[in-house]
Formats: C-alpha cells, sequence, structure tokens
C-alpha cells in the first residue's frame, strides 16, 4: 500500500540554476571506482530504518501526500514534521548527524526523487546519469564522475522513473521500454527500461535552469562573441529562417532558447517539442508538446502534426524544439509559404551535414521528391545555420555560422561568416583559446535586414547591432 502511495506524491521542484557546462573544466580526470569499493560505499546500515520510517510516515499522513488542496510548501513542511516525530518514536540510537541525514533522505524519497534529489539541487552538476541502481554518474565543468550515491535496489529505481514519467502522461514498461519525459523545471528525461537495458534501468537527466541562460552568459562562457550575438539578434528580428545544428549535448536548445529572447513580444509564437523545454518569456506564446500512443496503440500525436496544425494557429512565428523526421518537409513548406522567421534545431556535425540531413528527414516524409527540388525547398526557406559543438575540452562553442546562398546547378551552395579559430591553439589547462572569426564575406541577406532598419557594417567583425 505504501508504495502505491508513494508513486502519486507529487514532484517537488527545488530551486536550483544550472551552472554553466561551458565553463573551463576541472583539472584531474576522476579515477575509475572499483566495483568492490562501490559496493561497500554503497551500503546503508539505515535501511530497514528508513524503510520503517517511510512506511509509518505514509500510514499517518495517508491520502494528504497528494491531495490538491495541499499547496507544496505545506506539504513538504508536513512531511519533515511528521519525519521527526517518527525518528524521535524509534528505539535504534541515533546520533544528531545520522538523524538528520534519515531526515532528508527520507523527505527526498517522500517529496522528491530519491538519492537523485541532492545532485537536482546541485548547481554545479549539469546532467546526472544512471547505469543500473548502484551506478551513478555526474557531470561537471563538461567532465563525467561517479558520485557516492545509489538506489537501494532495481525496483527503487523503475518506482523513481514511473513517478517521473507519469508526471507527464507517458508511460514505460515491457511494452514501451523507451521514454522521453521532463521535470516540473524543464529538465529533460530519457528512461530505458527491460528487456532493452541489460544492466538494469537507465536514467538521463539533463538539468534545466529555471532562470534561462541569456546572451551575456553565452557571451561570458565563450560560446559567442558580441559581433556574433548582435548579428544573430538582428537576423531573428529581420525574419530569418535559422537552423542550429550540433552533436548530442552541444547546448542546442540553450541556443535555441537564447535567439527566442530576441523575437519581439507583440509576434504571436507557436512552439513545438517532443518534451517542453523552451522557456520563451514572450507574452503571445502557444506551446505545444507530442504524445506517444497509448497501451492501445492510438492516440499518437507527432511533431509532424503538431507542425501542420500550427500552420492554422496564425502563427508569425514558429519554434520546433528539434526536427528529426519527416516533419522537415512541413517545416520546410512553412517557410516557403509565409511564415519567415522560424527556428529548430537538427542533429548534424557540419553545416554541409545539416543541409544533407534534412533532405534525407524530408524523404522520410514518404513522398516521391526529387533531390533537386528538396535542395530547392532547402535553398529558399532556411537562411543562415549555426553549427555548434561540444569540444573536447567540455565547453561548448558555436564554429560556425553560416550563410544558405542558393543553388549552383544541383548543389546547394553555402557561404561561412564566422568560423571558430582552432588555429589559436589551447591554454596550460586543455581549454581553447581561439574565439569566433569573421571570414570578411558580406551575407546576401543584408538588403532584407535593412528594410527592418538594421543597417550592416563593411565587417561583420564590427558589427553592433541594437538589440
Amino acid at each position: 500500500m505504501s508504495m502505491r502511495l508513494s508513486d502519486r506524491l507529487a514532484e517537488q521542484r527545488p530551486g536550483r540554476e544550472q551552472v554553466a557546462a561551458h565553463v573551463a573544466p576541472a583539472e584531474a580526470t576522476p579515477e575509475p571506482v572499483d566495483p568492490a569499493v562501490r559496493a561497500a560505499r554503497h551500503t546503508d546500515p539505515f535501511a530497514e530504518l528508513k524503510r520503517s520510517v517511510h512506511d509509518n510516515l505514509l500510514e499517518e499522513l495517508g491520502p494528504s501526500l497528494y491531495t490538491d488542496q495541499l499547496a507544496e510548501d505545506d506539504l513538504a513542511q508536513r512531511v519533515r514534521v511528521t519525519v521527526k516525530s517518527v525518528l524521535e518514536r524509534e528505539d535504534t540510537p541515533l546520533t544528531a548527524a545520522d538523524r538528520l541525514r534519515l531526515a532528508e533522505e527520507v523527505g527526498n524519497e517522500i517529496l522528491g526523487h530519491g538519492p537523485l534529489e541532492p545532485l537536482l539541487r546541485d548547481p554545479g552538476i549539469t546532467e546526472i546519469m544512471v547505469n543500473g541502481p548502484d551506478r551513478i554518474y555526474v557531470e561537471r565543468s563538461g567532465r563525467l564522475s561517479p558520485v557516492a550515491a545509489a538506489f537501494a535496489d532495481e525496483n527503487h529505481l523503475r518506482r523513481v522513473i514511473d513517478k517521473i514519467v507519469a508526471r507527464v502522461g507517458r508511460r514505460v514498461d515491457e511494452a514501451s521500454p523507451m521514454v522521453d519525459a521532463r521535470l516540473a523545471d524543464g529538465s529533460r528525461v530519457n528512461a530505458v527500461v527491460s528487456p532493452i537495458a541489460l544492466d538494469g534501468s537507465s536514467l538521463t537527466i539533463r538539468k534545466f535552469s529555471a532562470d534561462p541562460f541569456t546572451v551575456a552568459d553565452l557571451i561570458r562562457f565563450g560560446t559567442m562573441t558580441r559581433p556574433v550575438a548582435d548579428l544573430l539578434s538582428a537576423c531573428v528580428r529581420g525574419r530569418l529562417n535559422i537552423i542550429v545544428s550540433g552533436g548530442t549535448g552541444s547546448g542546442k536548445t540553450t541556443t535555441l532558447n537564447v535567439l527566442s529572447s530576441f523575437l519581439p513580444h507583440d509576434e504571436r509564437i507557436v512552439t513545438i517539442e517532443d518534451a517542453a523545454e523552451l522557456q520563451l518569456r514572450q507574452d503571445h506564446v502557444v506551446r505545444l508538446e507530442s504524445r506517444p500512443s497509448n497501451t492501445e496503440g492510438r492516440g499518437e500525436i507527432t511533431i509532424r502534426n503538431l507542425v501542420r496544425n500550427a500552420l492554422r494557429m496564425r502563427p508569425e512565428r514558429i519554434v520546433v524544439g528539434e526536427v528529426r523526421d519527416g516533419a522537415a518537409l512541413d517545416m520546410l513548406q512553412a517557410m516557403n509559404t509565409g511564415h519567415d522567421g522560424s527556428l529548430t534545431t537538427v542533429h548534424a556535425n557540419s553545416p554541409r551535414d545539416t543541409a544533407s540531413r534534412l533532405e534525407t528527414m524530408v524523404l522520410m516524409a514518404g513522398i516521391e521528391l526529387p533531390s533537386r527540388a528538396i535542395r530547392e525547398q532547402i535553398a529558399s526557406g532556411i537562411d543562415l545555420i549555426i553549427q555548434q559543438a561540444r569540444l573536447k575540452d567540455g565547453t561548448r562553442r558555436i564554429t560556425h555560422i553560416t550563410e544558405v546562398t542558393g543553388m549552383e546547378g544541383d548543389v546547394l551552395t553555402l557561404q561561412d561568416l564566422f568560423t571558430f579559430d582552432f588555429g589559436a591553439g589551447v591554454d596550460e589547462h586543455g581549454r581553447f583559446r581561439g574565439t569566433l572569426r569573421s571570414t570578411g564575406l558580406r551575407p546576401s541577406f543584408s538588403d532584407r535586414l535593412e528594410h527592418f532598419g538594421i543597417v550592416m557594417p563593411e565587417r561583420l567583425g564590427d558589427f553592433e547591432g541594437q538589440r
């Protein structure tokens, strides 16, 4: 009974800020943890006592733990008071430090995400990776390291996963062993369970800041320079269609968030995502989220469905969190039919690869189109590609700002406006010294921006537009 109650408990949303994974990495790489040492370290002498306190707490508070009539802060306070009262009745002698630790761990289990809760609250951690119940790794400053935390067993880990995915109306089981979800603060969650996870359930959480990064933050991290920021601001205000491309964990969504901050407040914006992550601050925003199929295999709402529907919602801007399939065709059609100024992200290794991936994804829509027709759609629909990468020093940097200029015969033509200077080498900590440098080429969209009152300088490196 206690487990069923705990699965229905409200998810705690602790106040925390994501700290830059863009900052310089630590000098030392953590040593691998020996399995025997890990097992000894994870032995919990108070496991039985915690289980007893947990059961007594659920018995005393009962339905009030999941009632909608209690505010989150009030519920948390009641849990803390009850945990303290139950611990005082236990016969087991405890030091003050042990009593405090037990109260915190039981509270985390009831209100939060068990052993993950302290990691979620740690502002220095940007990503959490759970490889089975007793192997948890975190990312700090762009580097991975193991932590001294563990779940009691596989069932404990599965309960936490079920609690997270149920909160957003999703499910994960043997019939559907993979799921994308999110926490209340927007942090991205991916879970994989048996039978495809062979060594225990896998859980990956990419933390998001309640206070999203600003353009000033990305400049401070070295992700972009001030002239690049001003150029991108001008491009967004000038209604250019922009794609942010890069690999997994390269910072695409963070950059997309910053680009979306340049969108005017007097325009109607429709956002479309698999799991809602974008944090727009404009007033007129409609947020749409895809939905997987139910247990009967029905009710699925795809990104492509949402893009099509968004065209009927009178959008002035469409922002798609990520295009990864046939939705690319609908996105290109939107960009070519009056919905200028749209933004999206794509997984790709270079600007040229981005164009190739778009062509491949359009073919995934199941419509027989000649390659030249697809490339013409890309050439007329996409104006700018922002290539982002996670470098070997752990930092996230924009490496290319590339304009799509048109077609030459059957070939899509691109020109780099800014490129990252890898030739500057690295410092004593292995951090890249380079920055984005202007190629000296003048973009062909200069005249288009001037229609919006944005005057382009002779040299893009001197760009200081009004943001």
